[in-house]
């Protein structure tokens, strides 16, 4: 009886915490977006349907985090390829008054992205993008203090499931933790 009764819990649980391979730490469906990429064509939540994604969110003249940030998105982009892993790159601007696509796309450059499969998004405005932020991956966004044209936002990358659900998050600054999003990304496809 003490079997089953174990066996039974340990079904609920995993069906409680979606029942993925991996430790989780969110379970946040993705708000429905269209916004505009780097090539001024559009990307939607549903474009991403099937796909397991890695989302952060960061401005093109950000003058700290979203360095090593972007570095480390570079990083995991290299070791997706090498690990023949298939995954979705999404970097959402916080600051999409000023990164138009062009600036995205010669920012993406810069750090010698494949947008093959590493998007950067803008198109909208503040308000939606810190409200997509916030609801959907409980990652603060807020607006540059006055004087400064530098916003305030998280640093974490985000795992989404290929329904859409945020399952997990990892620090975006620290580049050890590129070697768990790859092992993860390996348990879960």
């Amino acid at each position: 009886m003490k079997h089953l009764l174990l066996i039974v819990g340990l079904a609920i649980f995993l069906t409680a915490c979606g029942g993925y391979p991996i430790e989780t730490t969110m379970s946040e469906e993705v708000a429905d977006f269209e916004f505009t990429t780097q090539d001024n064509s559009t990307l939607s939540l549903r474009d991403l349907e099937g796909e397991w994604w890695v989302a952060d969110f960061i401005f093109t003249n950000c003058t700290t985090v979203c360095l090593p940030m972007t570095a480390n998105m570079a990083a995991l982009q290299e070791k997706l390829e090498e690990e023949g892993i298939d995954a979705q790159l999404v970097s959402f601007s916080v600051d999409p008054e000023y990164d138009s696509p062009e600036v995205l796309k010669e920012y993406g450059e810069s750090y010698h992205a494949d947008f093959s499969n590493w998007t950067f998004l803008t198109g909208y405005e503040f308000s939606t993008i810190k409200e997509l932020s916030i609801k959907s991956f409980k990652n603060m966004v807020q607006e540059a203090p006055e004087g400064t044209d530098q916003v305030t936002h998280g640093t974490s990358f985000f795992l989404v499931s290929p329904e859409g659900e945020v399952i997990k998050n990892y620090s975006g600054i620290q580049s050890d933790a590129l070697d768990t999003i790859v092992d993860d990304l390996k348990k879960v496809q």
